[in-house]
C-alpha cells in the first residue's frame, strides 16, 4: 500500500505522517481541518477492505470502541470511508508506547509499574462492562501520554483468529508474548484472557523482559499453555510477596484460579501500591497520580506524607509554629496508623505476610445461620487497629452453639506457617482450621492446624499445615472470655 501522506480524507482529515502499522491497518498522525486539532487516523489496508468480512469487523470495532468513554482508553472521535477505504479517527496521544518505555528504561520502578497496571486494569474493567474484550493487551497497545498517564488503544484484533487458533489458514496472530493459554488454543476468549495478558505486561514492567522466549510465535504460545511462569520474585527480589501474589493470580493458567474480573485485579493492585509506597516511604511519577485515586481502604496503608498533599504539609508546618500541641497529636495519629498495628509484627525474620484482598474476610456461623456481624468482617484485615470484627453478643457470656468464627480467603492458596492475631477481648479459646476448597459448610469439612487457648491481646500462632497449600483459614471461637458477652478480632495476618 502506497503511503498516502498529504491525502485529505473526506475533505477534512489531512494525513501528515505514518506512526504505526498492523495486519489490518496503518495509523497516521493527521490534522482535523474543521476543528483545527491533531488526531490519529487508523486507515484500513486497501487489500483488506475488499473482504466483506474484514470490512465488517473494522466497522464493528469503530462502533464498539466509540461506546467507551474512559480516561485510560484512547477515545474514538469519528469513523468513515474515503474512496472505499474505511478509517477510524482517534484522539492523538503525544507520547510513547509502554513498550518503548520498557525498552528505554528496562525494569520500571516498582510503584510506577503497579500504577500503570492499575490504569490498564481500570480501562479493561470499563470495556468488559460493555462486553468488549480487547484480545490483544500488550505494551505496544498502551500509550503513555505527555503527563505520564497510560491509555489503552487498538481494540481491533480479528475475532476469527482467536476462534480458530494460531495456525488458522496459515495466518499469524501477531506477537504471542502476552497471549493467554485459552487464546493460544483457540478456546473462547473472555475478559479473563485480557487479565492474563495484563499480568504478563506487569511481569515485563517489573523484570524488563517477557517470561518466555522461543524459536517462533507458536513455540512461545505453547509455553504459555504448558510451562510455569518463571518466578517474578527471582528476577526482581525486592518486590513484595503481596505483589508477587498478584502476578501469580493474574497469570494462573486455570481460569478458576485466575482473577475473575478486572475490578478484582485493580482492587488488589491498589492495595499493593499502597503497601509498596509504605515500604518506600514515598512515591514519584505516575504512582503519585494514581495514589490520589485509591479508595479509603487502600489509602489507610499509606505513610502520612503520602496521604497528605505537599502544600497541605507546608501549611501544617506553618501552623505548627503556633500550635505545637497539634503537631504532637498529628504525630501520634500517624504512629498509630501504620501499615500494621504496633503490637503486631508480621515482618518475622524468614517469613512474609500473605497478601489478602480487602474483602477476603468473612464471618462463619454454620450452626446458627444468622451470621456474626458479616458487615464488620473486613475490619479484621484492614490494618487499622481501631476497627474490629466482633461475634454477636451472647447472654450470660456463653455460646449457645458449638462455635462461630471468621475465615479469610487466601486465594489461590498458601502453605501458611503462622497466624498473628490481635483482639480487644482476650481470654477466648478455640482453634484454627484450614480448607483447600469451599469454604466447607460444616466444621467437619475443615482441617485443624492449631489450637487456641486463652488468647492474648496480641498472639502468634504456629500453624501445622505440613507444607500443604490451603485457600481458606478459619479462626474458630468455641469459648468466650470469662464474664464476656462476645469475642473480637481487630487484626489477623497470615505468614508464610
Amino acid at each position: 500500500m502506497t503511503t498516502p501522506v498529504g491525502t485529505l480524507l473526506s475533505g477534512r482529515y489531512r494525513l501528515d505522517a505514518q506512526i504505526g502499522s498492523g495486519g489490518m491497518s496503518t495509523v497516521f498522525r493527521a490534522f482535523d481541518t474543521v476543528l483545527e486539532r491533531p488526531v490519529a487516523i487508523k486507515l484500513m489496508h486497501r487489500e483488506m477492505s475488499s473482504d466483506s468480512d474484514q470490512l465488517e469487523r473494522f466497522r464493528r470495532e469503530a462502533r464498539a470502541v466509540a461506546q467507551l468513554n474512559h480516561p485510560h482508553i484512547v477515545q474514538v472521535i469519528d469513523a468513515g470511508e474515503d474512496d472505499n477505504t474505511p478509517y477510524i479517527v482517534l484522539e492523538y496521544i503525544e507520547g510513547q508506547t509502554l513498550k518503548d518505555c520498557i525498552r528505554r528504561k528496562g525494569r520500571l520502578p516498582i510503584p510506577e509499574a503497579i500504577a500503570y497496571a492499575i490504569e490498564i486494569a481500570r480501562a479493561l474493567e470499563a470495556a468488559h462492562a460493555r462486553a468488549i474484550v480487547h484480545r490483544d493487551v500488550k505494551p505496544q497497545n498502551v500509550l503513555i501520554d505527555s503527563e505520564g498517564s497510560a491509555k489503552v488503544t487498538d481494540f481491533g484484533i480479528a475475532r476469527t483468529l482467536t476462534e480458530e487458533g494460531l495456525t488458522a489458514d496459515g495466518r499469524v496472530l501477531g506477537t504471542t508474548d502476552y497471549v493467554s493459554p485459552e487464546q493460544a488454543l483457540g478456546h473462547p476468549v473472555t475478559g479473563q484472557s485480557d487479565i492474563y495478558s495484563l499480568g504478563i505486561v506487569l511481569y515485563e514492567m517489573l523484570t524488563g523482559e517477557v517470561p518466555f522466549r522461543g524459536e517462533n510465535q507458536v513455540a512461545v504460545a505453547m509455553k504459555h499453555v504448558r510451562e510455569d511462569l518463571p518466578d517474578v520474585s527471582m528476577r526482581r527480589p525486592e518486590i513484595s510477596t503481596a505483589l508477587a501474589a498478584v502476578v501469580d493470580h493474574a497469570t494462573a493458567k486455570e481460569l478458576e484460579r485466575r482473577y475473575q474480573d478486572a475490578a478484582s485485579l485493580a482492587a488488589d493492585l491498589e492495595d499493593v501500591l499502597a503497601i509498596e509506597t509504605a515500604r518506600a516511604g514515598d512515591a514519584t511519577g505516575e504512582a503519585t497520580t494514581v495514589l490520589r485515586t485509591l479508595p479509603g481502604s487502600a489509602r489507610r496503608r499509606l505513610p502520612w506524607r503520602a496521604r497528605v498533599p505537599r502544600l497541605a504539609v507546608i501549611a501544617l508546618l506553618l501552623l505548627a509554629a503556633g500550635a505545637i500541641g497539634a503537631v504532637v497529636l498529628l504525630a501520634r495519629d500517624n504512629t498509630e496508623r501504620g501499615t500494621r498495628p504496633p503490637d503486631i509484627k508480621p515482618q518475622t525474620p524468614g517469613l512474609h505476610v500473605v497478601a489478602l484482598r480487602s474483602k477476603a474476610a468473612h464471618d462463619y456461623d454454620p450452626f446458627g445461620g444468622d451470621g456474626e456481624h458479616s458487615d464488620e468482617a473486613s475490619a479484621a484485615i484492614d490494618d487499622d487497629s481501631k476497627s474490629t470484627w466482633s461475634t454477636e453478643s451472647y447472654q450470660a457470656g456463653a455460646l449457645n452453639k458449638p462455635g462461630v468464627g471468621l475465615y479469610v480467603d487466601a486465594a489461590p492458596g498458601v502453605a501458611a506457617q503462622r497466624m498473628e492475631l490481635r483482639t480487644t477481648t482476650p481470654g477466648w479459646s478455640g482453634a484454627v482450621y484450614a480448607a483447600e476448597d469451599g469454604p466447607p459448610d460444616s466444621i467437619g469439612g475443615w482441617t485443624k492446624v492449631a489450637s487456641l487457648n486463652d488468647v492474648k491481646r496480641s498472639q502468634q500462632i504456629s500453624l501445622d499445615t505440613a507444607g500443604k497449600r490451603f485457600r481458606y483459614y478459619l479462626v474458630w471461637i468455641e469459648k468466650l472470655p470469662e464474664g464476656g458477652e462476645n469475642a473480637t478480632i481487630s487484626d489477623l495476618a497470615l505468614l508464610k
